[in-house]
């Protein structure tokens, strides 16, 4: 068959697509799954998965379209699918070709998954709810079930003869860039095959069939599989081909390696980032440092860091949890891979805080979770699209803006991003989940004493102080955002009302302001405040509310000293207990609210313990705390 009639056998008919420019996929963020390990058509949540067996597990197209409103559910905008061509058939003892990195036929779909109309039922699936479709493509290779010396080419469709790939040859040297893009990956149970492309032939090929993908399919980004295995000019004609935003995986740490792959497709994954990241909040011990000239040297080195790629798992790494089971940390590397500079990619299953390791096992069956959407992970990553949502909402400058790590010590980095005076201000500890409570006061904020900003995960108001400090509180390694608290009415954060549900966000409204060590006429120093505590809770005739706690003040977690909340304000509409303590400055403590029957039985509010720290103020100033029973 002549190389002119193989494009035109692609079923493909070529439509006008509407793509997202690389400059509007900044504002995106990503949910990547594993098409075979998402969902299952039957809609099952116990059907077995067995990872060791690299099996076809029964995840399918419309597996994905029947749970969009779980992705959706968490903020996600755009969803990035694995390869759709039609696979190895074999069963080896490497397992199957479920991932879709072992094509065979490029001109038909993956019959495990569906059909060719799923797949364009998937896309205005997608599209119908204002959300882009990402689709996994790999041009460098094809993948053969033997040694890679005794290849039989006519299996391939449509590279059918040895005339198309280069001559076999292992990769034996990493560091030698000829081989890398020469030489075959794989080993003698699946070889990858390696396809010349240098030969216009084969060139043709691939930027016909792309172009064809993204027609027929309306797909609106590209996730280009092994891009270093490939000279770079022929990613320009592919990018070019495509006429959408590409996003290359080159795994390698090194910026000054993986940076200049962005003169040829749109992004690439922030690996350079990703193994910095990860070694300094795996353990309280790991390196801020090395992150920070990490954040740096990419900066320095990458034509755009807004337009890479971030992350922290994906398929071909350990999950972050197989490493540390501790949720602060795992909540921290995720509000980096949303605050910092890039396009956020979340990794389907680390919502679930799943903790596979390696390949298998970190490509686990999402139904087995239930989908569960009031896991801890599912609802902080949540909270972070909104907030982003917000940031790119109120500030134009907010994704273009380089990140800016202003302020580190042996276990913290502070961050901020977005116009001078209204940034983002993300705090992030390393310490895990028994790191201690106290105020953390920065400075180089880019905000003006007395501006008021709002720590979203916590809703507690912050206030820059005359010395231009940022009191921030910290607690148990949890990280801190922060952001103009003009920004939160009508968001849908911290208890206030928007277009979309804010769920059981708890509203605390915190004056946190540090006092001058200068004298003033007009603030004298507190060495107490009062706090006003309000926890919204329905209760029964006979029940009463306390308050107890780790300090003296609360009782000392014993519940027959709790303090009681008056009910004085109690309405069935607006079901509020009070109670107002004056608490010492600088007192940092840890509590909950319980109830209390007439037969004194006790009901405990839901784990985790609440956290607050008593900061410094005026004489005359009044905190407020507002909860909501959980």
């Amino acid at each position: 068959m002549k190389i002119s009639l193989l494009a035109t056998a692609l079923p493909f008919f070529g439509q006008v697509v509407n793509a997202l420019s690389a400059a509007e996929w900044r504002s995106q963020s990503i949910y990547f799954l594993l098409t075979d390990r998402f969902a299952r058509t039957d809609g099952s949540t116990s059907a077995s998965c067995d990872l060791s067996q690299r099996a076809y597990c029964g995840g399918s197209w419309q597996g994905i379209i029947d749970h969009l409103d779980y992705i959706q559910g968490m903020g996600f905008t755009a969803v990035w699918i694995t390869p759709i061509t039609k696979q190895m058939p074999q069963t080896t003892s490497e397992g199957t070709g479920f991932h879709g990195y072992w094509q065979q036929d490029i001109y038909s779909v993956n019959p495990n998954f569906g059909t060719a109309d799923d797949i364009k039922a998937l896309s205005n699936a997608i599209h119908d709810r204002g959300m882009y479709l990402m689709i996994d493509v790999v041009a460098n290779h094809m993948g053969y079930n033997g040694p890679g010396a005794s290849t039989d080419y006519s299996v391939f469709n449509p590279f059918n003869s040895a005339s198309y790939f280069h001559s076999y040859c292992p990769i034996s040297d990493y560091n030698n860039q000829n081989l890398v893009e020469n030489c075959w990956l794989g080993d003698d149970t699946v070889s990858l095959t390696d396809l010349n492309t240098q030969s216009d032939q084969v060139r043709n090929v691939w930027y016909s069939w792309v172009k064809d993908l993204v027609a027929n399919y309306t797909v609106d980004g590209l996730r280009i599989d092994t891009v270093k295995h490939v000279e770079k000019d022929f990613w320009t004609g592919y990018s070019q081909a495509a006429g959408v935003y590409t996003l290359g995986e080159v795994l390698h740490g090194d910026p000054a390696y993986t940076c200049p792959y962005q003169g040829y497709v749109d992004g690439v994954f922030n690996y350079p980032i990703y193994y910095q990241l990860l070694n300094a909040f795996k353990s309280s011990s790991g390196s801020i440092s090395s992150l920070v000239s990490m954040i740096n040297s990419v900066s320095s080195d990458c034509k755009d860091p807004t337009l890479l790629g971030s992350f922290i798992e994906n398929h071909d790494n350990p999950r972050f949890p197989s490493y540390t089971s501790d949720m602060s940390q795992a909540k921290s590397v995720i509000a980096y891979v949303f605050f910092a500079d890039g396009i956020p990619t979340i990794y389907s299953g680390q919502e679930q805080h799943y903790a596979g390791a390696n390949d298998p096992y970190n490509r686990e069956a999402i139904w087995l979770s239930g989908y569960a959407t009031d896991s801890e992970l599912y609802k902080f990553i949540t909270t972070a699209n909104k907030i982003r949502k917000l940031a790119i909402g109120k500030d134009s400058s907010y994704l273009t803006t380089r990140n800016n790590a202003f302020y580190t010590d042996s276990n913290t980095i502070a961050m901020r991003k977005g116009s001078s005076g209204s940034q983002v201000i993300t705090v992030l500890s390393n310490s895990g989940s028994s790191g201690g409570s106290y105020t953390l006061n920065l400075n180089n904020h880019g905000y003006s004493s007395g501006a008021q900003l709002v720590e979203i995960y916590t809703c507690s108001s912050v206030q820059v102080d005359s010395n231009g400090n940022m009191p921030v509180p910290m607690a148990s390694g949890l990280p801190r955002v922060l952001v103009p608290s003009s920004w939160v009415t009508g968001s849908g954060l911290c208890g206030t009302s928007s277009g979309t549900a804010s769920g059981t966000t708890t509203l605390i409204t915190t004056t946190t302001s540090k006092v001058s060590s200068s004298t003033s006429s007009t603030c004298v120093a507190a060495t107490t405040l009062p706090i006003a505590f309000t926890e919204k809770v329905t209760t029964s005739y006979g029940e009463k509310v306390f308050i107890t706690g780790s300090i003296t003040q609360l009782g000392n977690w014993n519940t027959a000293n709790a303090v009681a909340l008056s009910a004085s304000q109690y309405t069935s509409a607006n079901p509020v207990w009070t109670v107002s303590l004056d608490l010492p400055v600088g007192t940092t403590f840890q509590y909950k609210f319980i109830k209390k029957d007439q037969d004194g039985s006790v009901i405990w509010e839901s784990d985790p313990n609440r956290s607050y720290t008593v900061g410094n103020g005026c004489t005359g100033v009044k905190l407020a705390v507002g909860d909501s029973w959980r």
